[in-house]
This record gives structure tokens, sequence and C-alpha cells, in this order.
């Protein structure tokens, strides 16, 4: 599918500021819109926004299906009366510039429970049958997810409370050990799901103000799940697990230039054979939340549809393995048989073969360019913009990279020499020069992060992958996000044509 000529920001919401020690669906986020409005950005593009478990990325969550309820704004929640005023009135010092995320978990989940106990004592009737209709209407993932993570917390103490060391009989999910768990852990498993309920209730109120003012979502999807998460506990026939529960094989990378022994990732692998047999059901369940949480979606490591690297479960390293075939057009063709259009973006980078190029381009989606990738000893880079098509998305750089003046700083003086003379430029001004860059190319979306709008070093970035702990941190503070940047990218997004007709006529 392709997108009309359009621009935007990359930025989660674990960044905005506030008292809270992480960024929510508060205040902030409704200002980070206006700003979006005011410099003329039609896009907003987040992380995926599941509940984070070790290492805290959002690449590695519970479930696929869930909401992140640390992204739950405690001022709403005074607000809209799930909780008293005299909740949040002694709130801890957190850091201001980045999350700290042991404290922040031990202190947004105490007032969290407090909010569900004073929902179940004062909650008004409105709420609580909107409540039992939230639950109703996601039932399909709701219940096992909020029994899996009540079981997961009850067993934390047991080797992290990974799901197939619980006890056999309900880490295998016996009917009998299911009902009783379940009866065990009512209040906790209620707990949860009320969480969801004020996740989904606040970001799509987040959401809504949004596309009201022009700006859509831009989500993510990583191609695979995490394999403590409720989605391999609740669907142990759809991935390759032995009678224990545990992998089989693995999801990595073999051994590129980058590393001498590839990625070995350790997601579990899907048993495709399995999903295609009920025509993809979970994965069109899955795509549906994505395009009821954001707008349009990009899908991580998109050439795992057409093959992917398995990797035996006891190998200690990526370099022994196998490609093996994805489920290539006739997985596409299905979800768009049931869901219709697919706005989806391809996560194409890496060594993409010419099969993986062929599936993208039958269903229109466009690619991904990054231009910290341009630039260096080769000279035909398919990353350099006078290379690209139309149809693809441009960046300054992902949450994956260094920003743009920390790439700068840390490039060799040859790479440096071929930006200055490709763009003509200083290299003063590194990080808005690339943004016009982006924004100048025939890449119909352009996105930028906001890290580089603020010429942010690497102070700021974001994460750094295969590497655990200490990334997904940074938070701006309030004074950063300015008139003048507002300004600035607004006449650069006009000059370059990536304002939305019906806004230039307003």
């Amino acid at each position: 599918m392709r997108f009309e000529r359009a621009a935007g920001i990359l930025l989660h919401p674990t960044s905005f500021p506030g008292r809270y020690g992480i960024g929510d669906f508060g205040n902030a986020a409704y200002q980070f819109v206006d700003f979006l409005v005011a410099s003329k950005q039609s896009l907003w593009q987040i992380l995926p926004l599941g509940p984070t478990g070790y290492g805290d990325s959002p690449y590695q969550a519970f479930s696929a299906f869930a909401g992140n309820p640390l992204l739950i704004s405690p001022d709403r929640l005074v607000r809209d009366g799930y909780l008293p005023e005299t909740a949040v009135r002694n709130v801890p010092t957190f850091p201001q510039h980045a999350v700290d995320f042991g404290p922040v978990i031990e202190y947004k989940t105490a007032l969290l429970q407090q909010a569900h106990e004073h929902f179940l004592t004062h909650g008004s009737d409105e709420q609580k049958a909107a409540y039992q209709q939230f639950c109703a209407e996601q039932s399909s993932w709701l219940d096992d997810f909020a029994l899996f993570m009540a079981l997961k917390n009850h067993h934390v103490d047991h080797e992290g409370g990974v799901w197939n060391t619980w006890p056999h009989e309900i880490a295998l999910r016996e009917p009998e050990a299911m009902a009783s768990w379940g009866a065990k852990l009512a209040n906790e498993v209620d707990r949860h799901k009320f969480l969801q309920f004020l996740f989904f209730q606040q970001w799509l109120s987040l959401k809504a103000y949004a596309n009201d003012r022009g700006i859509q979502i831009i989500g993510d999807i990583p191609i695979f799940v995490a394999f403590d998460s409720a989605d391999v506990w609740a669907n142990p026939d759809l991935f390759y697990l032995d009678e224990t529960g545990g992998s089989t094989v693995i999801a990595g990378v073999p051994p590129d230039y980058f590393s001498e022994t590839g990625q070995r990732w350790g997601n579990p692998l899907y048993r495709w054979d399995k999903m295609a047999d009920n025509g993809y059901v979970w994965w069109a369940a899955r795509l549906q939340m994505c395009f009821t949480q954001a707008d349009i979606v990009r899908i991580d490591h998109f050439r795992g549809f057409d093959a992917y690297w398995e990797i035996p479960a006891d190998e200690p390293t990526a370099v022994v393995g196998q490609w093996v075939k994805g489920p290539g057009q006739a997985f596409f063709q299905a979800m768009r048989d049931q869901l219709g259009e697919l706005p989806l973006i391809a996560e194409d980078l890496g060594v993409i073969t010419p099969e993986v190029t062929a599936l993208r381009d039958a269903f229109d989606f466009p690619g991904m360019k990054i231009l910290q990738f341009a630039f260096g000893g080769e000279r035909n880079s398919n990353f350099l913009p006078h290379t690209f098509d139309k149809n693809s998305v441009v960046y300054t750089g992902t949450h994956d990279n260094e920003t743009v003046l920390g790439w700068y700083r840390n490039a060799t003086e040859a790479e440096r020499d071929h930006i200055r003379r490709y763009m003509q430029i200083s290299g003063q001004h590194i990080s808005w020069d690339m943004t016009r860059l982006a924004y100048a190319s025939v890449s119909n979306t352009a996105v930028a992060t906001l890290q580089d709008l603020m010429g942010l070093g690497n102070e700021a970035r974001m994460n750094f992958p295969g590497k655990v702990g200490g990334y997904w941190r940074w938070r701006y503070l309030p004074h950063m996000l300015t008139q003048d940047i507002a300004q600035r990218l607004g006449e650069m997004t006009e000059l370059y044509g990536r304002v939305p007709l019906s806004e230039e006529g307003n």
C-alpha cells in the first residue's frame, strides 16, 4: 500500500517528560501531538506498546496483544476518578532525563494496584459497565494474558517465573489446573484485566486526539514473539516446542560483517504449517490488534516472511543454523483477504535477497532507507537518496542507531568527507542537514527522530542492538520541545511538499 507524501517524528511514549519516572499518556503526550501539528507533521511513529520484561525492550513483550501498564498516566487516573488525588501527592524523586526502570516499576505497580482497589470499592456503575464490556470484547486474548501474568508473578521467585518452569500441570494448561489456579489468583487476574482496560482507554483516547488533528500513528510489530509470553503459553501448538514446553529451534540471524557469531535472538519459531491450516487466524487477530492501536504498522524483520534463520535451541551462538522458507505471499494474501488493505511498512534492512524484494513489491509495501547507512566506502549505496524510489520510508536513523550527531562524531574522516561533499555542507549542523536530506528526498514518507531534531549526541541514544541493560531509557525535558524546532521543521516540511493537501488549504 502506497502512502501520500508526508513527514513525521519517531518518539516512543516512554520518552515523554513527567514526574512519574517514565513517559506516559498524560499531558506531555497531548502536548507532543500539538507540537506535531505546529510543525506540520502528519505522522507519529512509536515502538511496540506491549508489556516489557527482562531488559525493558519493547521488542520482547509478555504479550503481542496487551499494552504496557507503565504507560498509564496517573494524572489521568485521578482526573477520571480511578484514583483519589491524595494518591499522587507524594511522588518519589525520579531522574528526569532517563527511565530508571527498577524504581519506576516498583512505584507504578503499587499505584496501579491502588487504582484497582479503588475501582472495586468506588468505581461508578458506568465505569464498571465499560470494564465488563471491554473484558467481554477482548476475552480471546485477555483471559489468557491476565492468568499468565498472575501465574508469572506468583512464581517469580523461581527462575524469574518463566512459564515452562511452573508446575507441569499449569505450564501445559491442563484443564483442572487452569480452573484451580484461575480461582486461586482471581483477584490478581482481575487486576491485570483492569490495567489493560485502563491502558486501552487512555491510549485510544490519545490516538483519537491525534487522528482528529490529522496525525496518523505508525506502530511497530516484531515478527517474532518472546518465549516468555502469554502467546506461546496459550498457543503451544503454533510453535516448535518439546514435550516440556522448551523451544527446539529459535530465531536469529547468521554471522555477517557486523558479527562473527551472528545474533542469537532466542525467540521461538512459528509452525507456519499449522498456522496455514487454520487460515493464519492467530496472525489475523494480531494484525487486527495492531491496526486498532495504530493507523500504519512497521513489520520488524520483514525478510523472515520469505526465509528465516533457524538455530537449534541448544546452540550457544547463531553460527550453526539454516535458512528455512517462510509463508511468503500466501500469508499476506490471507491477511489481505481477512483484513482488507494492509497499511504496512516493510523493515527490509540487512542482507536482502531478490525474493524478499519481490515479496515486498508484490503487495506494494514501502521499504526502509536509513541515511546513516549511506555514507562510507560504497559510492553506489542504495541508501543514498539519488537511488531512492518513491514507495519508501526514509529515516535519519531509528531507535537502533546512534543519533546523527553521535554517528557523525564517531564516523571516519572518509565518511565525514563523503557526506560533506554529497550534501555540500560544512558538517556544523549535521542533525538538521540530515533531516533536510530526508525531507527533500523522493521517498513518500520521511521520519526524523526527536533526538536528531534536538541536535543531541549519543547520550540520547535509545538502543544498541544486541546489548542488554541501560537502554530504552532516554527522556526529554519539557523545555527541550521548543517553538523554534516546530517552526523550523514546519518550514522544511512545507518547502519539500510534505504537508498533506487537506492541511495546506487551512
